[in-house]
C-alpha cells in the first residue's frame, strides 16, 4: 500500500492501530517518552513551513505545542508560519527564535545567516520526508522504461548522466547507456534523462544532494513544471516525466512513485556501492539508507560555544521524542526520524 493510501485509510487512528498496519512505524511506542530535564520559562516564536493559503504544518505545531504545555505551563508561543523562504531570515534578525523548515535550508539561507551572524545556524532534524505524500516532501526516485535491463545505479553515475561535471568521481560524463555498463543494443542507445526544473526547489536538491552544487547541467536534460489541462486541472511536473518516459525507452527520469506507471520502474540508489543499493521504501527513509531521502530540519540560534536556549531546548526534546513523533505522524504526511538520529540530534542539545 502506498504511504498516502496509508494514511487516508488510518485517519484519525491512534498511533498503535497505524503501527499494527506500518511496521516500519512500530518502533515509535518504544521511543523515551518527554521527561523535563527542568521546568523552563519564555517565548518560542516559530517561524516556517505554511502560507495563508495551505498551513501544511498547523495541525502537527498546534498539537505539538498543546502537549507540550502541559508539562512546560509556562512557556508562551507566537505562531508565524508564513513560508520556508521567511523562516531563516526570522532567525537572524531575531525576529523568531525557531525556523521550522519544509525542506533542507538552502545554499543561500545558509549564506546569509553566516553573514549576518559570523556562524552558521544549528539544524536539529525533527522529521523525515515522505515516500509518496504531496506537499510533504516526498523522495526522489529515478527512474526508467521497463524495457531497460539496468537495475541500480550509484550517486556518481546519476550525477554523470544529470550534469556535466561528474563531481562525485565517475571517470567522465555518462551520455549512453553504454556509459552505465549496459552492452550489447543498449551500449550506443543515449541516455534521455528528465528532471525537475533545475533553478526551483526540486532541482536544487538534486544539485545539492547528487551534483555536489555543480551548476552545470547536462545539456540534453528536459526540466519539467507544473502545467494546466485544458479542464483546469494541474498536471504535475512528476506525472509529465513519467507520462513521457513510459513512451522513451531511452529515457531517465527523476520523480516518485505517486506518479508511476506499468510501463516504468525504479532503480535502487547507493551513496557508493560499500554502503549497498536501496529502493525508497518507508523503511529505508527512516533509516536514511536511502541516498535521496528528504529531511526536515528546524534550526535555531546557537552561538558557539553557548547553551541552547532553555525553553527552545525542552521543546526540540519534546519533539524528539516520543510524544512528539506520535503527533507527526497523526498529524502530518511526514515520516518520523529513526531511533539513530534520534539520538544524534538530540546529543546536539545536550
Amino acid at each position: 500500500m502506498h504511504r498516502r493510501t496509508l494514511l487516508m485509510a488510518l485517519a484519525g487512528l491512534p498511533l498503535a492501530a497505524r503501527a499494527t498496519s506500518d511496521p516500519a512505524l512500530d518502533f515509535i511506542t518504544a521511543l523515551p517518552a518527554y521527561a523535563p530535564a527542568e521546568r523552563v520559562t519564555g517565548t518560542i516564536t516559530l517561524w516556517g513551513h505554511g502560507s495563508f493559503k495551505r498551513d501544511f504544518m498547523g495541525k502537527l505545531v498546534e498539537r505539538w505545542i498543546r502537549e507540550f504545555t502541559r508539562s512546560q505551563p509556562d512557556v508562551r508561543f507566537v505562531y508565524k508560519m508564513y513560508g520556508t523562504a521567511s523562516a531563516i531570515g526570522a532567525l537572524y534578525t531575531g525576529a523568531g527564535n525557531m525556523a521550522l523548515l519544509g525542506e533542507e535550508i538552502s545554499p543561500e539561507a545558509a549564506a546569509a545567516f553566516r553573514r549576518a551572524r559570523g556562524y552558521a545556524p544549528t539544524g536539529i532534524e525533527v522529521a523525515t520526508g515522505s515516500l509518496d505524500v504531496n506537499f510533504f516532501d516526498y523522495a526522489h526516485m529515478v527512474f526508467v522504461h521497463r524495457d531497460n535491463p539496468i537495475e541500480r545505479m550509484t550517486l556518481a553515475e546519476l550525477d554523470a548522466v544529470l550534469g556535466a561535471e561528474h563531481r562525485r568521481g565517475s571517470p567522465r560524463n555518462a551520455r549512453s547507456w553504454g556509459d552505465l555498463g549496459l552492452t550489447g543494443a543498449w551500449a550506443d542507445r543515449a541516455i534521455r534523462p528528465r528532471s525537475w526544473k533545475v533553478d526551483e526547489d526540486f532541482g536544487l536538491f538534486i544539485r545539492e544532494a547528487v551534483l555536489e552544487d555543480s551548476h552545470r547541467w547536462n545539456p540534453a536534460l528536459v526540466e519539467h513544471v507544473h502545467t494546466q489541462r485544458a479542464d483546469g486541472t494541474q498536471y504535475d511536473h512528476g506525472q509529465q516525466m513519467l507520462d513521457a518516459l513510459a513512451e522513451d525507452p531511452q529515457g531517465l527520469a527523476v520523480s516518485n512513485v505517486r506518479y508511476a506507471n506499468p510501463k516504468v520502474k525504479a532503480v535502487a540508489l547507493a551513496r557508493s556501492p560499500e554502503t549497498g543499493w536501496h529502493q525508497a521504501t518507508t523503511a529505508s527513509l527512516i533509516a536514511q539508507d536511502y541516498p535521496l531521502v528528504r529531511i526536515i530540519p528546524a534550526f535555531i540560534d546557537r552561538p558557539p560555544g553557548q547553551p541552547v536556549e532553555p525553553a527552545v531546548r525542552e521543546f526540540l526534546r519534546y519533539m524528539l521524542g516520543r510524544e512528539g513523533q506520535q503527533a507527526l505522524v497523526a498529524e502530518s504526511g511526514y515520516l518520523p526520524l529513526g531511533p539513530r538520529a534520534i539520538r544524534a540530534q538530540l546529543e546536539k542539545l545536550s
